[in-house]
């Protein structure tokens, strides 16, 4: 008996990384992930590599049911090392593993919306040729086909990530046609940056049935349309319980705007940010920080729910809808879960 193994990993693009993938044919039954095998790829293929040293190494991290080829296959997100077995200066998730055990014992959870544009060739899915559709306002959470474009793909792959166990929360029409959003989380910080990447796999793969491209592009289309974001919801188990919750929410708010974490933050939050945060379109500009109740302006939003119940969580809404999931929940730990330690509030 054999089952397929799709080997998925992040490859050194920059300014910002792809996905890359192979299959490896394995005998008997599916296994633990930490029982799969390293494998080998050509790293000078990937940007990973010069051709003389070319060999990298993929050492399995994540599994689950591959929900495309169904039956016993599996996905396997892997990391990039070094042939001595070091992290691969392209392994942002060797970077995350230690500052999420560090700050475990706050309990830092996140959700991350995940916002992406449909393309046919070059333009947007619903994008007529040669021309632009109505302005933006009845699309977003929209309906009927004058409306919603790629609701068949977007159906799909939400099938796709549930039968691949993976902790989406749900999806919605957005703001600029045929761009559309998906959740995932609440999940610890590396569960939700592996669900994420190989949620995006999945994307990809899905629409490719379809003959459409899926793309993260934080402004696909210049002028007035709304960007794409990948907001990034984060709470500590201080900011969800107790009775010094919401100073606790304040606390990290203000950590986030301390010093030089602004721009710390937003320069590691995507190629083209500048491009996305202008103050328009729901955005705060780039270059300024503040924070605000049920404010979608700010960069960094507190919803009208929290502030009434005096807990819960905040929404960073600067980073972009290509940004490295290890990344933004990496930064961001590190900054509120200081923060809240230096106040003591954990």
């Amino acid at each position: 008996m054999t089952y397929k193994a799709e080997y998925i990993w992040i490859d050194g693009t920059e300014p910002t990384a792809k996905l890359r993938s192979k299959t490896k044919i394995m005998a008997g039954s599916p296994v633990a992930v930490t029982e799969l095998p390293i494998w080998g790829f050509d790293g000078s293929s990937t940007n990973q590599a010069e051709g003389h040293a070319s060999d990298r190494v993929l050492k399995p991290v994540f599994s689950c049911p591959d929900p495309i080829r169904g039956g016993e296959h599996v996905l396997v997100l892997c990391e990039v090392l070094n042939i001595d077995g070091t992290p691969h200066e392209s392994n942002t998730r060797a970077l995350l593993r230690p500052l999420a055990e560090q700050f475990a014992a706050q309990e830092p959870i996140f959700g991350i919306e995940q916002e992406y544009t449909f393309f046919d060739g070059d333009r947007p899915l619903g994008f007529p040729v040669g021309g632009f559709p109505a302005a933006q306002g009845g699309y977003y959470c929209g309906v009927g086909a004058d409306e919603i474009f790629g609701r068949e793909i977007v159906e799909k792959h939400l099938d796709h990530c549930l039968a691949a166990g993976l902790g989406i929360s749900g999806i919605n029409a957005e703001v600029m046609p045929g761009q559309w959003e998906f959740q995932v989380g609440p999940l610890s910080p590396l569960e939700v940056s592996d669900q994420l990447w190989i949620a995006r796999w999945l994307l990809y793969r899905t629409a490719e049935d379809f003959n459409v491209s899926a793309t993260l592009d934080p402004k696909p289309v210049k002028g007035d349309w709304n960007g794409a974001g990948a907001h990034t919801n984060f709470s500590t188990k201080a900011m969800r319980e107790g009775r010094h919750s919401w100073a606790a929410i304040i606390t990290a708010c203000e950590a986030l705007g301390e010093g030089s974490k602004p721009m710390d933050h937003v320069k590691n939050y995507g190629a083209g940010i500048d491009d996305r945060l202008t103050g328009l379109h729901e955005t705060a500009p780039w270059d300024q920080y503040k924070y605000g109740v049920s404010d979608r302006g700010a960069s960094v939003r507190i919803p009208w729910q929290v502030e009434v119940d005096q807990k819960g969580y905040i929404e960073d809404r600067r980073p972009n809808a290509n940004v490295d999931p290890y990344v933004v929940t990496r930064l961001i730990v590190d900054t509120c879960c200081t923060g809240l330690e230096k106040a003591g509030q954990v």
